[in-house]
């Protein structure tokens, strides 16, 4: 399966500690940017930044209030992510599974090898 280039932009955005953080703010709630800048030592435009890039990947969506830009994650963001994800995670159980078998069946003989 080769990854949409949607989900490429997904990856790339998660991949920033500060983005991430500024997601699990959004978890919480809606948050205006200077909201989402406060906890960070850096500028307003840094953070605005972040959040384009965010919102290019399509994990966050911005709405304009007066002079407010509050910011929400997009309804449906992570979907692409997690049904990746979970392809992933299919796979695994499935090589797991295998190697579960191989293990009981190298005891079994391990067992019938003794005297």
């Amino acid at each position: 399966m080769q990854p949409a280039p949607s989900l490429d932009r997904a990856f790339a955005a998660l991949a920033d500690p500060t983005r991430r953080s500024i997601l699990a703010r959004l978890a919480l709630g809606e948050a205006t940017v200077n909201e989402l800048a406060a906890p960070f030592a850096m500028s307003q435009p840094a953070i605005s930044r972040h959040i384009r890039v965010l919102s290019e990947a399509g994990l966050i969506v911005q709405r304009v209030d007066g002079t407010k830009r509050p910011c929400r994650l997009a309804a449906g963001a992570l979907s692409e992510l997690d049904r990746y994800l979970e392809m992933l995670r299919g796979a695994l159980a499935t090589n797991y599974s295998r190697l579960d078998q191989l293990l009981a069946k190298q005891h079994k003989k391990r067992k019938d090898e003794r005297p």
